[in-house]
């Protein structure tokens, strides 16, 4: 997803063009999935991000134009025009590893999962976050990260998910009370993502 248009961060080009170690955070993204175990990755551009869409052509990307209405507008949008299930990732976390999208995938089922990480993970960091994102999972304030997938039957929700949570944390429990799949995790390169100038330093800091 490399539609938004990325005010936040007040940079002169657009978002997922900005330069983490000397390279564009889309191009990050894109390495990390083309060593995963997806097969086919589509950069979801809008009207918002041209020279993205430029850079995505140039990758040998397959291009969705997004009306740019929002992410989920945007989503929706590239979901009807693609088979499912879909991985999907924001382009401002350039420090995802492939292990990251494979273990998402695997835990996944083949259902649907969204990648969260704790407030207070975040803030110990250093990591911006976006207050409009953050929800109460059993107690704990969280924030999606910008990593998922997106089941076959994304519709019927199953109400007998289980949730998933990495070697950073310690837990394995029965979610029947929700109607989504929640993948908790604390890996520091899964807390930041870029949405201001003083998280640019931190993603520096995370490079290998």
């Amino acid at each position: 997803m490399c539609g938004g248009r990325g005010t936040r961060l007040g940079a002169p080009v657009e978002k997922p063009l900005v330069e983490v170690c000397g390279r564009p955070m889309l191009d990050h993204v894109v390495e990390a999935l083309q060593q995963s175990r997806v097969e086919t990755i589509y950069a979801v551009t809008s009207p918002h991000t041209p020279e993205t869409r430029t850079r995505a052509s140039n990758l040998e990307l397959h291009c969705i134009d997004a009306p740019g209405d929002g992410y989920v507008s945007d989503l929706g949008y590239a979901l009807d025009r693609v088979l499912r299930p879909v991985v999907t990732v924001v382009a401002d976390l350039p420090l995802l590893l492939p292990d990251h999208v494979d273990a998402v995938v695997e835990a996944a089922e083949g259902g649907s999962l969204t990648v969260c990480v704790p407030v207070a993970r975040k803030r110990s960091l250093g990591s911006s976050v976006d207050e409009s994102l953050v929800f109460d999972y059993r107690g704990t304030p969280v924030c999606p990260a910008g990593l998922g997938v997106v089941g076959a039957d994304s519709a019927q929700p199953d109400e007998s998910a289980t949730e998933h949570t990495d070697e950073a944390t310690s837990e394995h429990t029965d979610d029947s009370d929700t109607d989504s799949t929640v993948y908790l995790t604390t890996d520091s390169r899964l807390a930041l993502n870029v949405n201001r100038p003083t998280d640019i330093e931190l993603a520096e800091g995370g490079c290998e």
